[in-house]
């Protein structure tokens, strides 16, 4: 089994589910000690923790309201009640959708989007920098709907647009430690969030618009972060990186 990713330390945040539970078991599975951030889904998170455990890897829970105004500076300060000597990986997929368009969307549900998918990115990561050593790997969820319309998710894809852009800025910035920082950009994938999916309709949807046949699983999102954790990343970074199945080449 590969191990390329022993001894280093991964944090995974909204790691209690769907793509970002299936980051944590591959970094797990490939040598890493994780620590699993989760927001409202404890049990979720507890049992992921306790199956990783079970398996021989070292597992940490870490619960933050990120879509709290100071929820990133929140969750910095309990990373660092955990006590661990750095972080090596920082995986920032915690994020929130919104099914709307412009007339639709209200500035409850957009100030939400702000505060999980933009705000608390932002601060996550300034805070854990600082824990990071040179060499590190910085990679951020976004999502294919910023290359391509996707009509009535509007907020919701301009949000991840402050991903790319930020991605590319902090490529730049923290490069010079060896740091990478990059995007993994799905397109759909079967997971609570795209319920629509298994709807009526929905599996011939996506037939029409990817190129690759299937639904997208969230082990396809993970393995395209351990690559990016991994060594072979070690000469990519400032890239968006897409894993949508081909949609809409």
């Amino acid at each position: 089994m590969d191990k390329s990713l022993a001894g280093k330390i991964a944090l995974v945040t909204g790691a209690s589910r769907g793509i970002g539970a299936a980051i944590a078991r591959r970094l797990a599975a490939d040598g890493a000690e994780v620590v699993l951030h989760f927001g409202s889904g404890r049990a979720e998170a507890e049992a992921l923790a306790a199956s990783l455990r079970d398996a021989g890897h070292k597992a940490h829970l870490l619960q933050a309201d990120l879509a709290a105004v100071d929820g990133g500076q929140q969750l910095v300060a309990r990373l660092a009640a955990l006590q661990l000597p750095r972080i090596d990986i920082l995986v920032n997929n915690a994020g929130v959708a919104l099914f709307a368009g412009l007339a639709g969307t209200s500035a409850e549900e957009f100030e939400k989007l702000v505060s999980v998918n933009m705000r608390s990115l932002f601060f996550v990561t300034q805070g854990v920098v600082p824990l990071m050593p040179d060499g590190g790997r910085i990679v951020n969820i976004g999502t294919a709907a910023t290359r391509i319309a996707f009509p009535g998710i509007t907020a919701y894809s301009a949000s991840k647009g402050f991903v790319d852009a930020l991605t590319l800025q902090l490529a730049a910035e923290l490069g010079p430690r060896g740091i990478t920082v990059n995007v993994v950009a799905p397109g759909a994938i079967e997971t609570r969030m795209s319920p629509w999916i298994n709807e009526p309709g929905g599996k011939e949807v996506l037939a029409q618009v990817q190129a690759l046949p299937g639904v997208g699983q969230p082990a396809y999102i993970a393995g395209v972060v351990a690559f990016l954790a991994g060594p072979d990343g070690a000469w990519t970074t400032g890239q968006v990186v897409d894993a949508s199945g081909g949609t809409k080449l």
